[in-house]
């Protein structure tokens, strides 16, 4: 047996089941005002660190403000609800 399997398969479940926590922290608290302002959120991934990859889209897309306030916004949502995140980057 591979000792190190069930800590890889461990992790990787840790990981997608804080990804799925993520989403629906976004959804529930952060995705309504940002369609009702023209815009959205992808959660993109998690990394091995706990950053959470973001892609904005729509009106929050290519405006140089709302790409800081936004991922404050949704950084502060889902570290408020799921704390071991450090921090998350918008990626184009």
């Amino acid at each position: 047996m591979n000792a190190h399997a069930p800590k890889g398969a461990s992790s990787h479940d840790a990981r997608s089941q804080r990804l799925e926590r993520i989403r629906q922290v976004v959804d529930a608290q952060v995705r309504p005002d940002l369609v009702a302002d023209g815009g959205d959120v992808e959660i993109v991934g998690i990394d091995e660190d706990d950053i959470v990859q973001i892609r904005l889209l729509g009106a929050c897309q290519g405006c140089v403000s709302s790409v800081h306030t936004t991922t404050m916004l949704v950084e502060k949502a889902v570290k408020a609800e799921i704390p071991e995140v450090r921090f998350l980057e918008a990626i184009p």
